[in-house]
This record gives structure tokens, sequence and C-alpha cells, in this order.
């Protein structure tokens, strides 16, 4: 380390030109630097090479033939650390990585097949693996890279980790088609005292999005029920005397029948998250990228 510490990355540039264009003033310009300093910075170099490096003539410098053995040693370091710098160039059709995303069966049955049909056009050799929800371990799959992207609502996220806005969607009140305990038009009261299920994705709880909105119309509902996904709740609304609240693009649903009611729960987004590391990364910007597509 203490020869790295004795020559910088300009000094090495200082040597390519001078090797290439045998004059100082002409190397001093090109580098926008005066002449002096040229000089003054050769006069380092040759303290630690111990030799003269370039000999001073009428036209120019003639390069001894010690500097002259270096070149091909300095243009290699000097396009090496300009390859560093460049940006890596991304072709998702040689693309053999695994990526891997997590989401509810919602965001699967919505996004999924549109995304996966993408991929195969773009990238047929890149692998895609595509885990549940499980929100007591999001945090900690996205930052160990177990997980790549997440897929979800807002209030299930890290605030402090990047996202992107995928889409928004709205709530629809939903029951059996048997069902003779709702009608098609009802109000929130009524419709609060139906027995209800909430979809809770990994925690199995019983409060649900809505219920904070129930809560505000001073109607709290009754729910009886939690589920893991939405496919679970469809069938079983579709199968009891239950009720409850599906995303907009799941319908519409043969064993279900809307309930208009006079007020619905707020519009929710549904975003992309992932880790800070993978901002730059070039396959995950890309994918990004076609998620914005898809969903735009």
């Amino acid at each position: 380390m203490k020869l790295l510490n004795k020559i910088d990355i300009r000094q090495l540039r200082i040597l390519q030109g001078l090797l290439k264009e045998r004059n100082l003033s002409r190397v001093a310009e090109k580098m926008d630097v005066s002449q002096q300093a040229i000089s003054d910075q050769l006069r380092k170099l040759r303290d630690t090479f111990d030799d003269r490096l370039f000999i001073r003539t009428s036209n120019g410098v003639i390069p001894t033939p010690f500097v002259e053995s270096l070149k091909p040693k300095i243009d290699h370091i000097l396009e090496s650390l300009e390859n560093l710098l460049k940006p890596d160039i991304f072709d998702p059709a040689t693309a053999t990585d695994l990526f891997s995303i997590s989401s509810t069966d919602f965001e699967q049955r919505v996004i999924l097949p549109k995304l996966v049909n993408l991929l195969r056009q773009k990238a047929p050799n890149l692998k895609l693996a595509v885990r549940k929800l499980e929100l007591d371990k999001l945090a900690e799959s996205l930052m160990t890279g177990d997980v790549d992207l997440v897929i979800s609502n807002p209030a299930f996220v890290p605030e402090s980790y990047p996202s992107m806005l995928l889409y928004n969607e709205n709530y629809v009140c939903v029951a059996g088609k048997t069902n003779k305990k709702v009608k098609k038009k009802m109000s929130v009261a009524a419709i609060a005292q139906i027995p209800q299920l909430v979809v809770s994705p990994s925690s199995g709880e019983f409060s649900g999005a809505a219920n904070l909105w129930f809560e505000e119309q001073g109607h709290p509902r009754n729910v009886v029920l939690s589920v893991p996904t939405f496919t679970a709740a469809k069938a079983c609304i579709g199968e009891s005397d239950l009720c409850g609240f599906i995303p907009s693009r799941l319908l519409p649903d043969l064993q279900l029948k809307a309930i208009e009611l006079e007020e619905y729960p707020p519009n929710f987004e549904v975003i992309a998250v992932w880790h800070q590391r993978s901002n730059q990364d070039p396959l995950h910007i890309w994918i990004r990228g076609q998620l914005k597509k898809l969903v735009g």
C-alpha cells in the first residue's frame, strides 16, 4: 500500500499524455493545467520511479526505455478505471439471474401473469421466484437480499425504503350470490352488522384495512374470520353468510355479488418497494421499468 500512496491517477494521465504527445505544453493544454504543474508532477514521478522518464529536446521530450515499458500497464490501468465508472449495459436477452418478488395473491393475480409473459419474451433465461408476503420478515428479507422486490400496500412496508407507485385501487363490498342477508344497496350502518371477513397476509389479525374507516363512520364492523389470501376470502364469502371487501381488479367473480354502499373506504396505493442497495442494479432498474409500463 505504501507504493500506491506514491502515485495518483492524475500522474498516470500525465505519463500517458507525454508518451503520446511527447510535448509538455500540449499535455498541459489538454489537461487544462499549467506547464509548470506538469513539470512539478514529472519531477515527483522521476523520484518515484528513480528514472529520468523523459529527456527534454528542442522539439519536446523523448521517453526513456523504462517509461516506454510502462505504457501498456498505464493504458490498462486507466482503461480499467474508465470502465469502472461506466454504467453497465444491461441486455435482458442474456440475463440468467434469479429475481425474487414478494406479494399477496392479489398482486400475483393482477400483475404477475403480465410480468411473466413479458419476461418470457424479453428475458427468457431469467429465473423468477415469487413468494408470499410475510409482513413480519419483510424488512429483513429486503435487507438480506432474500427478496429483491416487494409489491404491496404502503401501510405494510418501511417508509425509509425506496418505492414506486404502480397504481391506485379501490375496494368493493361483496357477498355470496346466494346470501339473502344482503341487499343490492345498503347503508354503512347496515353492512357493519353483517358478519365479515378480513384478509391478513401473515399475522392473522382481525382488524383489516377498512376497520378504521368503519369506526370513523360510527359503525364498527363485525369481523368473525381472518384469512391469509384474497383467493380464500372470495371462496369463503361465496359459500357463507359473510361479506367482505375485495380489490376491484379481482372482480367480477361468478360466486360473488357486489353491494352498492352510500360511501366506500378510501382507495389504496399498490407500490413496488426495494432496498437502497439495489437502486443502481441494472437488472433491478430494468424490471422496475417493465413493471411501470405494464401497469401504466
